[in-house]
């Protein structure tokens, strides 16, 4: 699994951690991520690293489950694909993207098409409908 140590990003991206998803994680830029695909990687990077706390406080609250539970042992994440990165106006985007992870050894992909929506200068996932494959 990644950390924040490791010399590159887990959403991918060729920064390290810090310089990239980690800033929107912690820091002085916290919760600041700059448009919805920004957000999405950020969420991705913060699902490999159990930053609970960050999921939830940047999930709209009208769809926002009550708490999630970090990832299960034998879990690894294997990596990101963004598609598509839509702007419907200056304050709904869409993410089209794919992330793939193993869970004891069974490997899955997760196609998703999510919604943003930004609130008092704050960019929030909504929801998602699952692409067809």
């Amino acid at each position: 699994m990644s950390t924040p140590d490791s010399p590159s990003c887990p959403c991918g991206m060729p920064a390290a951690y810090h310089a990239c998803c980690g800033r929107w994680h912690h820091g002085p830029l916290h919760l600041q991520a700059p448009d919805a695909q920004a957000l999405m990687r950020s969420r991705y990077s913060a699902y490999v690293l159990d930053e609970i706390d960050y999921l939830l406080q940047t999930w709209h609250p009208s769809t926002r489950p009550a708490a999630l539970a970090p990832n299960e042992p034998g879990t690894k994440w294997l990596g990101l694909e963004v598609r598509h990165h839509d702007r419907q106006d200056a304050d709904h985007e869409t993410v089209e993207f794919v992330a793939r992870v193993r869970v004891n050894g069974r490997a899955s992909r997760l196609h998703e098409i999510s919604r943003f929506v930004r609130e008092n200068g704050r960019w929030l996932y909504v929801d998602a409908a699952v692409a067809p494959l």
